[in-house]
């Protein structure tokens, strides 16, 4: 099969740049163009809400990359240039620029953007959102102000942006619109654990409370977040953390198929075998979990690069690595593998002590477990990924009993 002559990777996340490496280390020798909408070269998000938020990760480890490894491997780095079209016929990417750039075949690693509230105030300064290493920078400063800090979203990166804001010294409030946070990735044995945990660092929660507006000062600038029902909540600083949107414009206007993201096979292609798409943005069949899945976690993006490489070179390839997520929330840090199909009314089983943070949770289905998550008990990442892939049904008492090795819970 001969090699593609010149591949683009539109997307300057991790995604891209583990494409990239891989397309290298498998000895391609062709045109390999990244392009990416930021000032930066690619790096992983992951540390802005955590140790690069913190001030405990230096810059330089939040990149990919060094800075000269693109130009070392021949890799044509454009940054400051987003895609603006997808020109399917013509093999061309088109840049905002006006550049086109031609290609055999074409990465969509775009990721996704976060959630805006389209409520009044929103444009004030001081609300703001976390996805890039500027917004993080950002956020580090307001912190270090020691200013009340409001965060509308339960979810992961509100909690940890959270945990980080107390770290500095901030009183902070997490408004949440259901009634714990983390409930719909959780459900609601294991997500009290969590509200828990930030109530004891000193986090006040407004749990099933529905933002109506963000108060703004008469110099324009953020005051508070006012609840329906008229309650106001003092914020110098509002992260506002309610998810995010895959960016999947490119794909959408040039014909493909969107399905809460692009649209891929097992093996990373769209229905246009030229066009594959990874990372966050990528709804992709999983073989295992047999169903689709978009999944906006940095082992994803990790994971994929080898294999949208292989899929860029028109070669057999499939992804089947389960989800996996971690999380450092002040003293505690969790792994989670696998997906529950809905998390809020799963069998849960729980072996540990939620209350001391130490713990390990499994979420059924059917009687065979979807999920499984660690917290602050590391090394059993490979004994979850494991009982999940084996569809085997289990004996929920040994899985519940701390003595019964992973491996004999069986039923």
């Amino acid at each position: 099969m001969t090699a593609p002559a010149r591949i683009v990777l539109v997307g300057g996340g991790l995604a891209a740049a583990k494409t990239a490496q891989a397309l290298r280390r498998r000895g391609y020798e062709g045109t390999l163009t990244l392009l990416t909408a930021e000032p930066h070269r690619p790096y992983e998000r992951p540390p802005l809400s955590k140790g690069y938020l913190w001030g405990e990760i230096p810059r330089d480890e939040v990149f990919v990359h060094d800075a000269g490894w693109y130009a070392e491997h021949d890799v044509e780095l454009r940054t400051n240039t987003p895609a603006t079209a997808l020109d399917r016929e013509r093999r061309e990417v088109r840049a905002a620029s006006g550049e086109r750039f031609g290609y055999d075949a074409v990465l969509l690693a775009t990721g996704a953007s976060p959630r805006r509230l389209a409520i009044p105030g929103a444009d004030a300064e001081g609300v703001v959102s976390l996805r890039t290493i500027d917004d993080s920078e950002d956020l580090r400063a307001r912190f270090a102000r020691r200013d009340p800090v409001v965060v509308v979203g339960g979810g992961w990166i509100g909690l940890e942006a959270a945990a980080a804001a107390r770290r500095a010294g901030c009183e902070v409030t997490v408004v949440e619109s259901v009634v714990q946070p983390l409930l719909r990735v959780l459900g609601p044995v294991v997500a009290p654990a969590f509200a828990a945990l930030h109530r004891d660092h000193g986090v006040r929660f407004e749990l099933g409370a529905s933002v109506e507006a963000f108060a703004v000062d008469p110099s324009g600038a953020v005051a508070g977040v006012r609840l329906a029902g008229g309650a106001l909540l003092p914020g110098a600083t509002v992260l506002v953390a309610v998810g995010v949107t895959p960016v999947d414009g490119l794909a959408r206007e040039a014909g493909l198929e969107i399905a809460n993201g692009i649209a891929v096979g097992a093996d990373l292609r769209t229905a246009d075998p030229s066009v594959v798409a990874a990372g966050d943005v990528a709804a992709a069949q999983h073989p295992v979990l047999q169903r689709r899945l978009r999944v906006e976690h940095w082992a994803n993006a990790v994971r994929q690069g080898p294999v949208a490489a292989a899929a860029l070179l028109g070669e057999p390839t499939s992804y089947e690595r389960l989800p996996y997520v971690f999380s450092d929330q002040y003293d505690v840090s969790l792994e989670y593998v696998g997906a529950a199909r809905d998390p809020e009314h799963a069998q849960v089983v729980v072996r540990g002590s939620l209350d001391e943070h130490r713990f390990v949770a499994f979420w059924l289905e059917e009687g065979l477990v979807r999920a499984g998550m660690s917290v602050n008990l590391p090394g059993l990442v490979p004994a979850l990924e494991a009982l999940v892939r084996s569809g085997r049904r289990v004996d929920t008492a040994r899985l519940a009993d701390p003595a019964a090795p992973l491996e004999t819970v069986d039923a």
